[in-house]
């Protein structure tokens, strides 16, 4: 039986030499390396101020410390995301405010932020969830007109467009995941891209515990001062050796994600108890995963299983969780967003044959059982 799996690391022999070379250097810690590929990033997205992490969930982290969050403000976010794009408000001390999704592209809702907002409200942040962007523009002007910073979460998004220019552009920090299954992968690692030079800089230093590892200096760190406390959220040289290598490749990669979702977009229109999710006109999705809704949705991801062929929700809402209690308000739309969402496997690794299969088992599916 065929096995097409949800999700796969991509990892190119090309890295093998460069990698060894750099773990039997002598020094592995945030050094060249971690240069080498932020000025490759920095060309890539088209913005100087790159900021390499050691996970996206520091980098969510981080962007609320730029924003200057704290205990007892108020964060704008939506709860049909990964539980990494919600627990750094805590961490903060800060208060969930959830808004509203579009009930068929799970993306937070505009209206539904404007509605939410106070004078406690610090942040907003927005899930390009699958890759889709969010509406970029109406969350910025909505934000800017009450003096809120704007976050977004791009961890499903390298490679992604908004209005002819890359993610990574548009609001006041946006983050990148490069945790082992996204786009590309350092084994581990995220991104914080600033709008702002003055954030960038700031962050440079609460990277590193807010040490400026650029000064010049007498005797290493020690005589530094530090002016505001910071963290250990930095990357280092071999994860960085392993994203140069991956960069190289990106876009194919990306590419083969946005060939398949658009052979899905035609085949799955018309298919009776299933509904494919309209992408923007105005954005490219970078198609991380891609999320279609089906009636009888548990029934389908067993019986999908069964045709060796692995779906999955991927993401559960984040406000049934118990760490999250405090916080629950009604959201009718992603009640029923989540009712119905499960995700096809669309990566680099579907083959034509593949694709074709999948959807074959889906119209299979709907002709028996819907």
């Amino acid at each position: 039986m065929k096995k097409i799996v949800l999700f796969k690391v991509h990892m190119p022999k090309s890295v093998d030499e460069s990698l060894l070379e750099v773990l039997h250097s002598g020094f592995i810690g945030q050094g060249p390396k971690v240069d080498e590929f932020e000025n490759k990033l920095s060309n890539y997205f088209e913005n100087k101020n790159v900021l390499t992490l050691n996970s996206g969930t520091s980098g969510l982290h981080l962007a609320l410390r730029l924003a200057n969050v704290g205990c007892g403000d108020e964060v704008i976010t939506t709860p049909m995301t990964c539980t990494a794009t919600n627990m750094p408000i805590l961490a903060m001390g800060a208060k969930i405010v959830w808004a509203d999704i579009d009930p068929i592209t799970g993306l937070i809702d505009p209206n539904d932020i404007e509605k939410k907002i106070t004078d406690k409200t610090k942040a907003i942040i927005m899930v390009h969830f699958g890759g889709i962007p969010c509406k970029i523009d109406e969350i910025n002007e909505i934000a800017h007109k009450h003096g809120i910073k704007t976050i977004e979460d791009a961890a499903h998004a390298f490679g992604a467009e908004y209005k002819g220019k890359k993610i990574g552009n548009h609001s006041d920090f946006v983050m990148f995941s490069l945790q082992a299954i996204k786009h590309m992968t350092t084994i581990d690692g995220g991104l914080l891209l600033c709008q702002n030079e003055e954030d960038y800089k700031r962050g440079k230093l609460l990277r590193w515990y807010g040490i400026d590892r650029e000064a010049k200096r007498k005797e290493f760190r020690c005589e530094e001062d530090i002016l505001e406390y910071g963290y250990k959220f930095h990357m280092n040289d071999i994860c960085a050796t392993v994203g140069i290598e991956q960069l190289k490749y990106i876009d194919n990669i990306v590419n083969k994600h946005i060939d398949n979702q658009q052979f899905y977009d035609r085949e799955l229109q018309g298919i009776k108890g299933v509904r494919v999710i309209p992408k923007p006109s105005n954005s490219k999705s970078s198609s991380w995963i891609y999320t279609i809704h089906i009636e009888k949705r548990d029934f389908f991801q067993t019986w999908m299983a069964q045709q060796g062929i692995m779906v999955s929700r991927v993401h559960e809402r984040n406000d049934k969780h118990t760490a999250f209690k405090e916080f629950k308000t009604s959201l009718p739309n992603v009640d029923k967003f989540n009712a119905t969402q499960v995700s096809i496997p669309v990566g680099w690794w579907v083959s034509e044959d593949d694709r074709a299969y999948i959807v074959a088992k889906i119209k299979e599916f709907s002709e028996k059982y819907l």
